[in-house]
């Protein structure tokens, strides 16, 4: 009786369980006959876009930039935001808030933004980033603007709202992780050195400045080249002449984030990669001293010419076992197939010694371009004198002491961070007692040095007001 009983209530509840099940695909097949004459009668489109992929681990970098396009557009019309605090750590910035219609043009065409929020529906204790709250944006655009939607509006929001991101964000300074759970740390990165700041030939600079352009704008060209995004620069040049500021300057100019690579803390060539692969587009890939960090400065020979030096033979070795970071790695690093990953990065090694650097690290296509960075002359000088004491070579009153600076620091070989230290003043120090501080140092400078080689760079004779140069040398006379 209990068995006839128990069956009876299996029984019923699969027939239950039959039911719902019917039930359900009746409504999904409901649902999908009232979306389709809705469909018929209507002339809207829309588009929906997910702020997470179907992997439900990533952001769907389109709705991020939705995100900041509709912000930045539309602000002034929204009826609810809300506030972030923005990369300048003073000023919030705001932002649209969901569950509102926020109506934008385009080319003769109105489309209508909406953003929402969907909660899970299911109740999993372990939850992914997507499943905490499913937030979406979606688009309604009448059906004749489909192919413009398409093709142009949203390729306009995406690169539009890329741009709102790289002005807005706040730029990050990476180092790598020794021993971390993540590969990178980052601190905000507020180093206020500009071009305009830098001590340097302003030819020069401006030099550095259109390929910077160049670079930032050479996406199609590339990619029509059949090139990786990227770009090495090689800055070498005695200790103190600003080598990190020009790093700083650069990053600033591009506002690309810096990832400070610290080679001591990199175990092998797999390591290095898994770095690599963990930075982002948009970024300046810095090792600073690299003749001091690895021991990359031995020369590996040629096969043509003798075969496999021993170091050649050793680092094969090395790359075998994994055990080691190696210049092939390191090679592999800069242009080789993982270097094609992402795109849009500058790679930048500094050294105090080019000379010990194996050539095949500084090669073009991974060093591209080498940039000295030479001692204080007078062009970088004039930099320094309107950078600390707010003078030009306009101010006739300095004139005679801007004229012997300018013929000792052609003479004398003193870096722009000493020279920036006789400029550096206390508030009640007046300007033309730094300029005598520097002129004094120069002139010890110049009665300590060998006779040789002051005898060698005795070239300038006289630096007039204008800016202009005339230089004397033992054979010949030459105007600049």
């Amino acid at each position: 009786m209990v068995s006839k009983d128990l069956w009876a209530g299996v029984g019923s509840a699969l027939a239950f369980l039959a039911g719902l099940i019917t039930l359900a695909v009746n409504q999904v097949r409901i649902k999908l006959f009232i979306n389709k004459i809705t469909a018929s009668f209507s002339s809207t489109v829309q588009i929906t876009i997910p702020e997470y992929t179907a992997n439900r681990f990533e952001r769907n970098e389109l709705f991020i930039a939705i995100e900041a396009y509709i912000s930045d557009r539309c602000t002034d019309r929204a009826r609810k935001l809300k506030a972030e605090l923005g990369s300048d750590e003073q000023e919030p910035h705001l932002f649209v808030d969901d569950e509102q219609e926020i109506i934008d043009t385009f080319k003769g065409a109105t489309l209508c933004w909406y953003a929402y929020t969907e909660q899970p529906r299911s109740s999993v204790v372990v939850q992914t980033p997507g499943d905490e709250e499913r937030r979406f944006y979606r688009v309604a655009f009448h059906r004749s603007f489909r192919d413009k939607v398409k093709h142009s509006y949203l390729p306009h929001v995406l690169e539009a709202g890329r741009t709102v991101i790289a002005n807005n964000r706040q730029r990050r300074l990476f180092t790598n992780n020794p021993d971390g759970e993540t590969y990178w740390s980052h601190v905000a990165f507020q180093h206020p050195a500009t071009f305009d700041t830098l001590a340097m030939d302003p030819m020069e600079k401006q030099a550095i400045i259109n390929d910077l352009n160049a670079f930032r704008k050479g996406k199609h060209y590339y990619d029509k080249v059949g090139k990786a995004w990227k770009r090495g620069y090689l800055l070498f040049g005695p200790p103190g002449t600003g080598k990190s500021t020009m790093i700083a300057a650069i990053s600033n100019y591009l506002e690309y984030d810096i990832y400070d690579l610290e080679l001591t803390a990199v175990n092998n060539n797999i390591e290095l990669r898994k770095l690599f692969i963990e930075t982002k587009g948009k970024s300046i890939i810095v090792i600073e001293d690299i003749d001091c960090s690895v021991d990359f400065t031995g020369k590996r020979g040629d096969k043509k010419f003798g075969g496999e030096s021993d170091n050649m033979k050793k680092e094969r070795k090395q790359d075998a076992d994994g055990t080691k970071l190696t210049l092939s790695g390191m090679l592999n690093f800069i242009d080789g197939l993982w270097s094609a990953c992402g795109g849009e990065r500058i790679i930048i090694f500094t050294t105090n010694h080019k000379d010990k650097l194996d050539p095949a690290l500084i090669r073009p296509g991974r060093m591209d371009k080498h940039i000295e960075m030479s001692y204080c002359r007078f062009e970088a000088f004039k930099v320094l004198a309107n950078n600390y004491l707010d003078i030009t070579i306009t101010a006739h009153h300095f004139f005679e002491l801007f004229t012997e600076i300018g013929k000792l620091l052609h003479e004398v070989d003193m870096s722009p961070a000493e020279v920036a230290g006789y400029l550096m003043r206390a508030e009640e120090e007046y300007a033309g007692a730094r300029l005598k501080g520097l002129v004094e140092a120069l002139k010890t400078r110049k009665g300590n040095a060998p006779m040789d080689k002051a005898t060698a760079k005795e070239e300038i004779v006289h630096t007039d007001v204008g800016g202009s140069r005339s230089y004397i040398k033992a054979d010949k006379r030459e105007e600049e």
